[in-house]
């Protein structure tokens, strides 16, 4: 029952971290994924930016793209497996 009421209140409260700002990427099933956290002190945080895997493979597209023509953007594109859900941000 104490288990309960301690990750009742961790999950009500969250966690207090203390000010500053940290990076840390893991390695995902598509590439890189990244979280930029910046703290004030509180439990809630001051910034939260999530850097996913398909934004570091849409930034080579311009690279994969020279000296190609626009209809073969298409086949670029869908080599990359992108999901333009995470990159639209």
């Amino acid at each position: 029952m104490e288990a309960l009421i301690h990750h009742f209140k961790l999950f009500s409260e969250g966690y207090n971290v203390p000010p500053g700002e940290t990076y840390s990427a893991i390695e995902a099933p598509k590439g890189e994924m990244g979280v930029y956290l910046v703290s004030d002190g509180s439990n809630r945080p001051y910034r939260c930016r999530i850097r996913a895997p398909g934004f570091a493979h849409l930034a080579g597209a311009d690279f994969m793209s020279r000296h190609h023509f626009l209809p073969d953007m298409v086949a670029i594109i869908g080599t990359m497996d992108l999901v333009f859900g995470e990159v639209d941000r």
